[in-house]
């Protein structure tokens, strides 16, 4: 019971932390405009926002995420959350509309007057409808649209996002999906199921994604289970999304790193001593660096022998290298029914690794496919696809590790085979083990006679397996 209730608190309590800002913390703020910018959280300091104005750090210490603010003063003040209001649609239409530049009077030197006095946006773009000479004149949607643009104009207020695997992945991929391989967050998604990422599973993982599979994974996990990283670099990988994921060091602890060369049985890893050359320490900070450096040569090589170990329950990769060479190096790690998974933004790559794993008995039914996702805004009365949408979240390629055993047949082999009918009539002879043969100057033993079925049968009578 008790190994069953702690991952559940250790996922639970990681997910109590990411409601709550913390100093120190990466956090996301959605502007009025739609962009989204990060920044971290420092103590004692000012964050600027450019036009929409700046204010003190501390003022989202232990608030929780989700809430919009105005800024008014280098203070914060939260705004009640807007609600879903029914548009009524009416015969007004935009076709005798003329926006010239003398439809709204209030001249920018008004505006920007109006702006240093101190004046709320909402009382502004107020002033702007009263003195919108065609207003009135614009349909109810066009209304709400006018309003949208004015607020993202001189609204000076933000919004916390929740820094949730969605919002990390979605940010980060309309910042630079090329850094993410075109990992999309529908993606991320398909590839943590289909690898069956749980908690308290053992997990290999290759990302070269900016830590987006990584973060899914760690996520996952909960802090229970175990996840070992391979990557081309000497030092610890950077992973950028993870930081942005604010996971506790109980989620982070049982993620270690290895390079390519160190996760080579056959290579031997050059450690430096951890033992000072005098037999002395020349100072504390002397000391310090070298039980550090024992500390990393130690955590090295059980890193290495858990690996060789094997027995991982699952495979993710996310590569720029030739996933198939990459299968080659790990899949002797891996435990049997453990899920491969390989991502790339590239087709052809994949369909190519298809056909060379169908002709590999330890593959169990490669199979591609390409997630395919399509946006909806949701409003009362325009509900409908955006416009505009990503071209392509990758493709995914699955498969699953069996055993070659050619010693090995199928169950059902043995519920097949046919079964010799019995008569009534017919004596079932009793054998042992025990039994010596027959001496060779031995009488014959007289066969039995025939019985009546066998008689039927050898006159081509009906056989008993004929219906």
């Amino acid at each position: 019971m008790d190994s069953e209730e702690g991952p559940s608190r250790l996922a639970s309590s990681s997910r109590v932390e990411k409601t709550t800002i913390q100093l120190g913390d990466t956090i996301l703020l959605r502007l009025p405009s739609g962009d989204i910018r990060t920044l971290k959280l420092e103590k004692d300091s000012t964050i600027h926002l450019g036009k929409y104005g700046s204010f003190f750090s501390t003022e989202l210490v232990n608030q929780p995420y989700g809430l919009t603010y105005e800024i008014a003063n280098k203070k914060l003040t939260v705004l009640p959350p807007k609600g879903l209001q029914e548009v009524e649609d009416t015969d007004a239409t935009n076709e005798l509309i003329n926006d010239g530049q003398f439809v709204q009077p209030l001249t920018l030197e008004e505006i920007e007057a109006l702006k240093k006095s101190g004046i709320s946006a909402s009382e502004i773009i107020k002033k702007q409808i009263e003195q919108h000479a065609t207003y009135s004149l614009k349909t109810e949607y066009s209304k709400e649209k006018y309003k949208k643009r004015k607020e993202a104009k001189y609204s000076k207020s933000f919004s916390t996002v929740a820094p949730t695997l969605f919002n990390v992945c979605e940010y980060w991929f309309n910042k630079d999906q090329n850094r993410l391989r075109d990992v999309r967050p529908d993606s991320l998604s398909q590839i943590l199921n289909l690898a069956s990422i749980r908690p308290g599973g053992r997990y290999l993982a290759v990302d070269d994604a900016s830590g987006v599979v990584i973060a899914g994974i760690l996520e996952r996990l909960g802090g229970s289970g175990r996840l070992i990283t391979v990557c081309d670099v000497d030092s610890p990988p950077a992973y950028p999304v993870v930081t942005h994921m604010n996971f506790s060091k109980e989620t982070m602890a049982v993620m270690s790193s290895l390079n390519w060369a160190t996760a080579d049985e056959e290579y031997t890893p050059v450690v430096p001593s951890a033992e000072p050359p005098s037999g002395s320490y020349k100072s504390d900070a002397h000391k310090s660096r070298l039980n550090k450096r024992k500390v990393a040569s130690n955590t090295l090589m059980q890193n290495r022998e858990e690996l060789f170990a094997g027995e991982f329950d699952g495979l993710v990769i996310a590569s720029q290298y030739d996933p198939l060479s990459i299968l080659q190096k790990l899949y002797p790690y891996l435990g049997g029914s453990a899920s491969i998974v390989v991502h790339s933004p590239q087709v052809q790559i994949l369909s190519d690794l298809q056909g060379k794993l169908r002709d590999i008995p330890g593959y169990l039914g490669p199979a591609v496919s390409e997630p395919w996702l399509r946006r909806y805004q949701v409003l009362p009365g325009r509900t409908h696809p955006t416009m505009n949408t990503t071209g392509s979240g990758g493709f995914i390629l699955h498969t699953i590790k069996v055993y070659d055993d050619p010693n090995a047949s199928s169950v059902m082999a043995h519920r097949h085979k046919a079964k010799k009918p019995k008569t009534e009539d017919e004596d079932t002879p009793v054998t042992s083990n025990d039994a010596t043969p027959a001496p060779a100057n031995a009488s014959p033993v007289p066969l039995p006679l025939p019985s009546d079925a066998d008689a039927m049968m050898s006159e081509g009578g009906p056989s008993v397996f004929e219906s």
